[in-house]
């Protein structure tokens, strides 16, 4: 796929889904690949009392900035959340269970083991990965994610009507896309609102790269089905004004 041709799709899927923000292509990198962007040179914060701390608050925050910049990430720039770094890979899930994060949310019952040990995730440790908004990419990204409002989740449904609609925590549908190959969205989970500042009527939706063009295709096709349905129920309606 050329960069023309990904300038192109971005335009469709703007024009089907209205999404929230630019759509972000997000790119996993295997050790002896080249990032598609250079690391952003950022000082982290102070690390708390068990010495966690990272570039953001939350690898979801990156899709934030990927919106509108292009950089690499490594795995200690994730490092706050260490759900996150889970679900991309960064750290097994054994890693990941001795991290005081992980301990506070089971503690609290906001998750249980049995979801912990569920989560989709990225099997290959990735050396880094790369975030830029779509138009930007140079190549196929592994996995497309954007932020989008209650109809274009209809949309989506409607468009892929298997399509499963994720709850917390919201990263680990980028996974989804990845491994699984799947269309996927989610409504969203608190710890991310809380660290991405997302709207309350904010969701996230992936579609891996490798389908980006047949994904379009058959969002435009629902597009024009829906607003023809649209149209008749309308009309419709003119009888009860």
């Amino acid at each position: 796929m050329t960069d023309v041709d990904l300038k192109t799709l971005n335009d469709r899927l703007v024009a089907t889904l209205k999404p929230l923000a630019a759509p972000v292509a997000i790119s996993f990198h295997a050790p002896n690949e080249t990032p598609c962007a250079s690391r952003m040179d950022t000082d982290y914060p102070p690390p708390n009392e068990h010495g966690r701390t990272g570039q953001v608050p939350a690898g979801c925050v990156f899709w934030i900035h990927g919106a509108s910049q292009s950089f690499t990430t490594k795995a200690a720039d994730h490092a706050n959340c260490s759900v996150g770094s889970y679900t991309h890979g960064f750290i097994t899930l054994e890693e990941a269970a001795t991290k005081d994060d992980v301990g506070a949310v089971l503690e609290a019952g906001w998750v249980d083991e049995t979801a912990v040990h569920n989560l989709p995730h990225v099997p290959d440790k990735p050396e880094s990965v790369s975030y830029e908004p779509l138009t930007s990419s140079q190549n196929t990204p592994d996995v497309v994610l954007l932020r989008i409002n209650g109809y274009a989740l209809m949309t989506l449904k409607n468009a892929f009507p298997q399509m499963p609609i994720e709850g917390k925590p919201q990263c680990h549908i980028v996974a989804m896309a990845k491994n699984e190959n799947l269309v996927a969205a989610s409504v969203g989970c608190a710890l991310s609102r809380s660290r991405t500042g997302m709207r309350p009527e904010e969701m996230t939706c992936v579609v891996p790269g490798s389908r980006l063009e047949e994904v379009v295709d058959k969002l435009e096709a629902t597009v024009g089905l829906d607003r023809a349905m649209a149209s008749y129920a309308s009309a419709d309606a003119k009888r009860f004004a």
